[in-house]
């Protein structure tokens, strides 16, 4: 078993990346039916809180059905990070974690994010402020290092863990990669081999396929595995890996009933959170994810972003389970 601080997740868990625009209740509310054991809510801006801005509010909102879920925060000021975390800590979730990862420039440029790894003295503190801030168990998301030339994730993993943080999660990429290129768990893996390190490891970077989870958890020995942007119109893919490395046998793939289905309940959830209007407008751009790869989809694809009302939705959903019903993807 895996413990976050006091909380309980199973042998290898399978967590849900924080993306922005993307991880929002109603996404992880299919992921959880699907598998996932952590989830994170989309990074919520410091400024933002602290300026009771309403999109920084609304990310704040979690439900009971979600957890465990952490509420992640990001910023560049040490003071404002701890006031922040205090604010998070009220509604209730089941931890705070810290972004030292983002590679966007409106975000590292600003000196947030992955510009933190540029200045360990005040990653510190600006963890320090958030432990201090808050009863729930502090976790960090960060990156391999700035370049190639500071690669400095393993003295991060040492003095955040001797500060207090109950987690780590690593991508493996620096932040000038951004997302190119492969991602290299071989720093990871030392981390997670170092006798000081007891706290869990998690690795991120390119997993999309169950074999390739059970290589990386077998060659790098991480806790578990942190995915991403595979999860995108694929919430599924936890169970497929849990069926994997239970099993060593492959699910299925998805029907197309199957597909519908999940992103019918993703509408839902959304409409649920959002109301009808917002709730449809924010689904649009997610069908090109649920359908990728199928034949002569564009005219579905187009209908499904001009509908305006779950009933219509609905029914465009339906007569693409019904004209697809043959394939898997």
């Amino acid at each position: 078993m895996v413990k976050i601080g006091n909380i309980e997740l199973s042998d290898f868990p399978l967590l849900l990346a924080p993306m922005e625009d993307v991880s929002d209740p109603p996404f992880r509310a299919v992921c959880k039916e699907n598998g996932a054991d952590l989830m994170y809510t989309e990074f919520v801006s410091s400024e933002g809180l602290i300026r009771d801005a309403a999109k920084s509010v609304q990310k704040l909102d979690i439900f009971e059905y979600e957890r465990p879920v952490g509420i992640q925060l990001f910023g560049s000021d040490v003071e404002t990070m701890g006031s922040c975390a205090e604010i998070a800590s009220r509604v209730n979730p089941d931890l705070i974690d810290i972004n030292y990862g983002c590679p966007v420039k409106n975000v590292a440029c600003r000196g947030a994010g992955a510009a933190l790894l540029q200045d360990i003295p005040k990653m510190v503190k600006m963890t320090e402020s958030v432990i201090k801030s808050t009863h729930l168990p502090v976790t960090v998301k960060t990156r391999l290092g700035w370049d190639e030339n500071t690669r400095n994730v393993e003295d991060v993993a040492e003095r955040l863990q001797d500060i207090g943080i109950k987690a780590l999660s690593i991508h493996g990429r620096t932040r000038v990669q951004m997302y190119k290129g492969s991602a290299d768990w071989s720093l990871i893996a030392k981390i997670k081999e170092n006798p000081r390190i007891t706290i869990p490891i998690f690795g991120n970077g390119d997993i999309d396929t169950p074999e390739k989870a059970l290589e990386y958890k077998n060659r790098y020995g991480v806790d578990g595995i942190m995915i991403g942007r595979a999860t995108i119109g694929n919430p599924w893919i936890f169970n497929e890996i849990k069926h994997y490395l239970k099993t060593g046998e492959k699910l299925p793939p998805p029907t197309m009933e199957q597909r519908v289905d999940v992103c019918r309940r993703h509408l839902e959830f959304s409409i649920r959170w959002k109301g009808q209007v917002a709730g449809v407008f924010e689904m649009r751009r997610h069908y090109t994810n649920y359908f990728k790869g199928l034949e002569h989809f564009k005219p579905y694809r187009m209908r499904l972003v001009e509908a305006p009302t779950f009933d219509e939705l609905s029914s465009i959903l339906k007569e693409i389970s019904n004209d697809y019903s043959e394939m898997v993807c």
